[in-house]
């Protein structure tokens, strides 16, 4: 069993952001199973399950991103224990992807990483914070595009629909590749 966590703001006003690419990811993975979202308080996220693993978007808004992911680990005992408490630097790679989005990286492009820092992402560093690691496997959607300025405000605007085609394309090739391993 694996957490697919997909990285994002939730609410209409977030919907088809460039901060939302891993939301948009795993929507679209559910969608290829035909999976349903569900509610689930206890990780304050979405959750669908395919194939006895679990995709989750948190609800916590991005910058929060790790108290979801920790609960969700946390209720299907994927977390290694030492003393009861979260052991450090454990290797969570085979249990965690997170997918998020990446202004460093050209909108079209991806890439996947393990045991890697944050480079400024605040979701992703929660994430870290929380588990106190940063050995679990990452994919990075590229969002930056040749008119990107200041980072805060792009992050917020909504693609395109050439841009969100792009995506697409991305996230079939993500797929198609098998890269998230279900």
């Amino acid at each position: 069993m694996q957490i697919i966590a997909g990285l994002g703001n939730p609410g209409k006003k977030y919907e088809k952001t460039r901060h939302n690419a891993g939301f948009i990811a795993v929507d679209a993975l559910a969608e290829q199973y035909r999976s349903s979202w569900q509610s689930q308080k206890k990780f304050q996220a979405l959750t669908s399950e395919i194939r006895g693993d679990i995709l989750l978007k948190p609800l916590t808004l991005m910058n929060n991103s790790g108290i979801s992911v920790q609960a969700a680990l946390a209720y299907y005992k994927l977390l290694p224990r030492k003393l009861g408490l979260i052991k450090k630097d454990s290797d969570l790679s085979s249990v965690l992807t997170v997918i998020h989005d990446d202004k460093d990286l050209p909108l079209g492009e991806y890439r996947v990483a393990t045991d890697s820092g944050s480079a400024g992402h605040k979701g992703v560093q929660s994430i870290i914070d929380h588990l106190k690691t940063k050995n679990f496997k990452r994919i990075r959607l590229g969002i930056a595009s040749p008119y990107s300025t200041n980072t805060a405000d792009f992050v917020l605007q909504k693609f395109s629909s050439e841009e969100l085609k792009t995506l697409s394309e991305t996230i079939t090739a993500i797929l198609d590749r098998e890269e998230i391993g279900i």
